[in-house]
């Protein structure tokens, strides 16, 4: 068989005119519709209207011209069926061998911050998405291209054969049914929340690949990183890498923490994150303050760690970046002195991740966790808690910079590996007990960790306390504060053991587990 005939009709027109020009070449005629048909013509590219095949103009501004049975039937015809052949015959219907089709842009148009919603339903492609199934699912003898990255294999294997492999045509079909997959869950999402159902009875997520990974958690592992169609600006998806090597699979999870962590504040602030936990958290006056403070924290996990900051990197703080070995930086910029001081060392990342510097309100964003043979969704943890949220539960009333550092420890605890515990002291993390198994195991940690400073520093956990044990060895250390969920049926044991310590204790009446 031979590529023949041609229906061309795209909204992204990257390379349609040259790849239309040379199909002309090859003897094939085309067919085009609208605005693709006017911009073939205009570029001396011999084209048919799609009227002239369907002998129906197009009506309702372009809503219905591909919608019909000699569109159709040339492109699902069984070329080797005789009852096929002898209908398309019978009706003097024409074969289509090849089909070109992108469809509207829905995805831009629903990015768009004022977009109206009859915007957004004019933007819905139908008679697109239906060409492509159709010549998608004859694959057998119908090449289907969605994608403009595919015309120079098509051109080459028409022109050393007239027509495609059938390989060739089953990749191309798969490909439109992940293309047309992709744009319809898009479509049901946008409605599905216009409504207000969050939690559908089929929950379909589409995401787009940025690039494949070297390995993942481990070299024995396959792995690839996507990204969801229009995500926001300040998130590791869109990061604009100035320098480095390649990110792995982990690398990209820790950016993720440690930008989850620096965004929680407007103050300056940087973070330092190894195995998607924080092992140094400051906040300052200016970004080298905070660093110095995030350093402090723990100068021998930050080693070979990820540090990410809310504001540009200036020459001072990259001088300190400098001496030690990272494998990431993430700001929303860096200065050009700080970029030469830390484009040094080849290896090193810099990512710039734009709106870091702009205190925004945290929406509730779907997240999606799989299990075997299934997923979990839920809501991201985007609770912010407010001074008048606080509960005090003991006699003694923290007092302002207690209380100023409870609602710092607060944030970053949000983000430590369930069973957590922070110790924070003059705007910094001083111990942090993440991921035990039990409470108090995640106190002792925070507590050893912190050693002197844990004199006169406040506690943060992320879930209540079960017993008193854990206010007992915040006490013996020199907390002086606590912050806690509360919730638990022995809070009254806990709120003793404070009240005999002369300990501060606030309930938030929201835990923060992350598992």
């Amino acid at each position: 068989m031979a590529i023949k005939r041609a229906l061309i009709s795209v909204s992204d027109k990257t390379g349609i005119v040259e790849f239309a020009s040379e199909l002309a070449k090859l003897g094939v005629e085309i067919i085009s519709t609208g605005g693709t048909q006017s911009l073939l013509k205009n570029s001396g590219v011999p084209v048919i209207g799609i009227s002239e095949v369907t002998g129906f103009p197009e009506i309702m501004d372009g809503r219905v011209k591909t919608l019909h049975p000699a569109v159709h039937s040339g492109l699902l015809a069984v070329r080797d069926n005789e009852e096929h052949q002898a209908s398309m015959k019978e009706l003097g219907l024409d074969y289509i061998d090849l089909v070109v089709v992108n469809l509207y842009p829905f995805a831009e148009t629903i990015a768009k911050p004022d977009v109206t919603y009859e915007d957004a339903i004019e933007n819905i492609d139908i008679g697109g998405p239906t060409m492509l199934r159709s010549a998608a699912k004859n694959h057998a003898f119908v090449t289907v291209v969605v994608d403009a990255s595919d015309y120079a294999q098509v051109l080459e294997e028409v022109r050393a054969a007239g027509d495609t492999t059938l390989d060739t045509r089953k990749k191309l079909a798969a490909k439109v049914f992940r293309h047309t997959g992709s744009y319809d869950a898009l479509i049901s999402d946008y409605l599905s929340r216009q409504v207000g159902e969050i939690y559908p009875e089929r929950y379909t997520v589409t995401y787009e690949k940025v690039q494949e990974l070297r390995y993942g958690e481990n070299p024995h592992q396959k792995a690839a990183f996507y990204r969801k169609p229009n995500a926001a600006a300040d998130n590791i998806t869109t990061a604009e890498q100035l320098h480095g090597k390649e990110l792995s699979y982990n690398n990209i999870n820790d950016a993720n923490t440690a930008l989850q962590i620096v965004k929680e504040f407007s103050e300056p602030a940087v973070v330092a994150v190894k195995h998607m936990n924080p092992c140094g958290v400051g906040i300052g006056a200016s970004v080298l303050e905070a660093y110095q403070k995030a350093y402090a924290a723990d100068p021998t996990s930050i080693f070979g760690g990820i540090v990410a900051a809310n504001r540009e990197i200036d020459e001072a703080t990259a001088q300190l970046l400098h001496e030690i070995f990272l494998e990431i930086i993430i700001a929303p910029g860096f200065s050009s002195e700080a970029l030469e001081i830390l484009a040094k060392k080849k290896n090193i990342r810099l990512l710039k991740v734009s709106g870091l510097d702009q205190a925004a309100t945290r929406t509730a964003q779907p997240v999606v966790t799989t299990v075997e043979g299934g997923m979990l969704v839920q809501d991201s943890d985007a609770y912010q808690l407010t001074e008048a949220d606080l509960k005090v539960v003991t006699e003694r009333q923290p007092t302002e910079a207690e209380l100023k550092q409870l609602l710092f420890a607060w944030k970053v605890v949000k983000h430590v590996k369930s069973n957590a515990i922070v110790l924070a002291a003059d705007d910094m993390t001083v111990g942090v007990g993440a991921g035990q198994m039990n409470r108090v195991g995640a106190a002792k940690i925070a507590i050893e960790q912190a050693g002197d400073k844990a004199k006169g520093a406040v506690l943060s956990s992320d879930a209540f306390f079960p017993m008193g044990d854990t206010l007992e060895l915040a006490a013996k250390a020199g907390v002086t504060a606590v912050i806690q969920p509360g919730g638990s049926i022995k809070d009254e044991e806990s709120i003793r053991v404070a009240n005999e310590h002369g300990i501060a204790m606030v309930m938030t009446g929201v835990r923060h587990f992350k598992h």
